[in-house]
């Protein structure tokens, strides 16, 4: 086992840590190289995060850093995982697609002595091995707790799932079953399906939906980019204008759309924020300060009352 600290940081005291240690990056002297594994490019949080990973990576000249797409498939993601054991990269990150059909080819990077971080979502109890990741739970709860008081009493509502296996995915669904759905028994879900993150899935779900359904009062989707999906169905039917739209993530899209009326709610998966705390974690580890650290980001919530920042945040990181 590697000799050194084992650290839980908490989105509260990380940057306390980060002082103490002091900017490792900057003393570093060999060169590391890094492989990460991403969930899906077609996914657009994950290409979000992907993207901002690779600019993270440019502030640290030790570390070099290819990005591999897993294309939302398990077996593909499985594969490059063993690739990159194979070449032996100092440090393999992974975004998984299933948590468990990932478990065991994570483990093997720990067993071939290869650092290891999985984030969005954390394979938990992988030994040795560390994660960067948001609380699911609460990413959903916080919009879940506003659709208490804003989705119209005897409402039908449609749901939308990330796949199956997937911690954020069934953590959230969690969230809404327990601080939405058991609160408000009046609410009948008309339509709920799993749209593994996409939105032209969404698109074709919805699109049923609304055939079989005379009314929709709200879509209550596990990421942005699904309600993006469905919203775009309905975009230009007068009898849709006062759906209502929850979703996770905070993406570009999700800001344009609450910023035009069309989309209610998200919560603020900041991916810039997670690259900036998976690179500082990739350097304690490459560099020695420590062999295991988990940590967590916040999860504010976007409405329309403060999406200007959002949007703001979006443009400054080009990313509008």
């Amino acid at each position: 086992m590697r000799k050194g600290l084992l650290v839980f940081v908490s989105a509260m005291l990380v940057f306390g840590l980060w002082a103490f240690i002091g900017g490792t990056h900057a003393l570093a002297s060999d060169q590391y190289r890094v492989a990460y594994i991403a969930r899906a490019q077609a996914d657009s949080f994950a290409a979000w995060l992907a993207n901002s990973i690779v600019e993270e990576a440019s502030k640290y000249e030790h570390i070099s850093i290819r990005v591999f797409d897993g294309q939302a498939d398990n077996a593909q993601q499985n594969a490059l995982i063993e690739n990159a054991i194979v070449n032996e990269y100092d440090l393999i990150i992974i975004q998984p697609n299933d948590g468990e059909a990932q478990r065991p080819y994570a483990e093997k990077v720990v067993e071939a002595g290869i650092h290891l971080i999985t984030t969005n979502a954390r394979i938990d109890g992988v030994e040795g091995g560390s994660s960067v990741d948001a609380d699911p739970y609460m990413q959903a709860a916080v919009v879940a707790e506003l659709a208490l008081t804003q989705v119209p009493q005897n409402a039908k509502v449609v749901v939308l799932n990330g796949p199956p296996g997937n911690f954020h995915a069934s953590e959230r669904r969690k969230a809404w079953e327990a601080e939405f759905f058991k609160e408000r028994p009046d609410v009948k879900i008309v339509g709920e399906q799993i749209a593994n993150w996409n939105k032209g899935e969404a698109m074709r779900y919805m699109e049923d939906w609304v055939q079989a359904t005379d009314k929709i009062d709200a879509i209550i989707s596990m990421n942005d980019n699904m309600a993006a999906g469905a919203l775009e169905v309905v975009k230009n039917d007068p009898n849709y204008d006062d759906i209502l739209a929850y979703g996770v993530d905070g993406t570009a899209e999700a800001a344009l759309l609450i910023k035009d009326g069309k989309m209610t709610a998200t919560t603020l998966q900041n991916a810039y924020e997670l690259a900036e705390r998976i690179l500082w974690v990739s350097d304690l580890l490459l560099t020695g300060k420590v062999f295991e650290i988990h940590t967590d980001i916040g999860n504010p919530v976007i409405t329309i009352e403060n999406v200007d920042e959002c949007i703001e945040m979006h443009k400054k990181a080009g990313n509008l």
